[in-house]
């Protein structure tokens, strides 16, 4: 017969117990059965990015237009202010820079902390191998999918 690695991956519950009890009474060895807990990220998520690592967050966008609104407002009501448009531009471009920096900044702290704090989404914290021969394949992912495996592959 030829034998197989059946891949999963779970969250750590008692269904992840269940499951490995289950394929033991279903005749795969201990020694068969492998289960990894990976461990989790204890520093928190860096706010700003750099040019070797980006997650998707800028906090720089919102500066950027509300820079250039500013500026533009601020130019255009410049040539009928005391200071002129010049002065006006630069001070709106500074203040529209500052205001959506801080908005931003705001916005990607606020959702950062819920994410590193309560883990809104599903994770994988323990991955399970199975090496089984390929007929057992089938009762193998039945029970793994039963107790509520997130994913599952053969190899």
């Amino acid at each position: 017969m030829k034998s197989m690695h059946v891949v999963a991956t779970f969250e750590q519950s008692i269904y992840l117990e269940m499951a490995l009890s289950a394929l033991e009474q279903k005749g795969i060895a201990k020694e068969d059965i492998l289960a990894v807990p990976l461990g989790k990220r204890m520093e928190p998520r860096r706010m700003f990015d750099t040019i070797h690592r980006a997650d998707g967050y800028s906090v720089f966008d919102a500066a950027a237009v509300l820079g250039t609104v500013f500026m533009l407002l601020g130019t255009v009501y410049g040539y009928v202010l005391r200071w002129g448009p010049i002065i006006w531009g630069l001070i709106g471009a500074i203040f529209g820079m500052l205001l959506g920096f801080l908005i931003k900044y705001a916005i990607v702290k606020k959702s950062r902390k819920g994410l590193d704090r309560g883990r809104s989404g599903i994770t994988s914290e323990v991955v399970v191998i199975v090496q089984c021969e390929e007929s057992k394949w089938e009762t193998v992912e039945q029970i793994l999918w039963e107790n509520t495996a997130l994913g599952i592959s053969k190899i």
